[in-house]
């Protein structure tokens, strides 16, 4: 696992990082070819989320959310985007490549290791389809999130 990867998922809600730690260590030894798993994203700002939020609307580019501040799951640690790293330098976001030769597209193998953990894939969503995105079920939704305590490190108290 990679340093970004592993800062990211530090910095997850308390409960799942030692989960989604397992989950990138499964896929990485899934995927026994050239690509490993980066969690390009995981908690994410209030301020950072409202800054995607207006992407595509008073900002230029594609619309990537229809989340406000608050309304992601990215805002309360309980998620993840992930990207492949080829032979460790390029990015990859193709969900059909299978870098391993197994006859199965790597990023699904992925899916099916997120899914056997209980985590969402965004690419199962009927509108603004996420595909490298992926949430711990049972704490993916916001309007619970929102209304429970802080701890003193300001991660939500479940």
């Amino acid at each position: 696992m990679d340093t970004p990867t592993l800062n990211r998922i530090a910095k997850l809600h308390p409960s799942v990082r030692n989960e989604a730690t397992k989950i990138i260590q499964e896929c990485d030894a899934a995927l026994t070819g050239r690509a490993k798993v980066r969690v390009t994203q995981g908690l994410r700002t209030f301020a950072e989320q409202d800054d995607l939020y207006q992407q595509g609307r008073t900002k230029p580019g594609k619309k990537v959310t229809n989340a406000k501040a608050g309304q992601s799951i990215h805002n309360y640690g309980f998620a993840v985007d992930i990207c492949l790293i080829i032979d460790g330098k390029t990015a990859s976001w193709d969900t059909t490549k299978d870098w391993d030769n197994d006859q199965i597209a790597d990023w699904y193998e992925c899916v099916k290791i997120f899914a056997k953990y209980g985590w969402e894939w965004g690419g199962n969503w009927k509108t603004l389809k996420d595909l490298p995105h992926f949430d711990k079920r049972g704490f993916n939704n916001w309007r619970v999130l929102s209304k429970l305590k802080l701890d003193t490190s300001g991660y939500v108290i479940i």
